[in-house]
């Protein structure tokens, strides 16, 4: 059998990201995934280690690389639109679900048990460290705009900086307290 998972998988550098709003510095969902990967694992490591979680970082972090997989099939929907109004937002995430499906079966059978808790949102928790890993790499992405003269991202930093503070979690704050800081400095000002 062969199987067209990774060729797909391999097309995330094809789906830009912020569409709908002029960048400094263009995404994809690949270096996106990328960096929520290693945001979400230092979620669940702070989680661990400073407020006595038990979470399995390899596993939020798998998770995180394939969060936005299905944009493969969907393409990424803009935020504004995407969560403007519920039925949008309630038939887009079952868009999502039917990607998610297609993308699992493309493997074979013998490896699709073993893809599933990071193809498919399964545990709560990783669930929940991805969300905000995800938000906190948006709220990253406007604040290196923001820093680059892009005045555009203004609104956007803020609404992420309130949606990071709405999530209520110790090792969010936390991360935003200790290493949010740095990404609006220069190369310079980081010695």
């Amino acid at each position: 059998m062969n199987s067209h998972f990774f060729a797909y998988i391999s097309r995330m550098r094809f789906i830009q990201r912020w569409a709908l709003m002029r960048n400094t510095a263009p995404e994809n969902v690949q270096e996106h995934s990328h960096q929520v990967a290693v945001l979400a694992h230092a979620l669940a490591l702070i989680r661990n280690e400073k407020f006595g979680g038990h979470v399995d970082p390899g596993l939020v972090a798998s998770a995180a690389l394939y969060h936005d997989a299905s944009e493969i099939l969907t393409g990424d929907m803009p935020t504004p639109i995407k969560y403007d109004n519920p039925a949008i937002r309630t038939a887009y995430k079952d868009v999502e679900a039917v990607a998610e499906g297609k993308l699992l079966r493309m493997l074979p059978p013998e490896l699709q048990s073993a893809y599933a808790p990071v193809l498919t949102a399964v545990d709560p928790e990783v669930e929940q460290l991805v969300k905000a890993a995800d938000k906190l790499s948006a709220h990253i992405k406007c604040l290196e705009e923001l820093k680059a003269g892009n005045a555009e991202f203004r609104e956007a930093a803020a609404q992420t900086r309130r949606a990071l503070e709405a999530f209520d979690l110790p090792e969010v704050a936390y991360f935003m307290d200790t290493f949010l800081p740095s990404f609006s400095l220069t190369l310079d000002e980081l010695k």
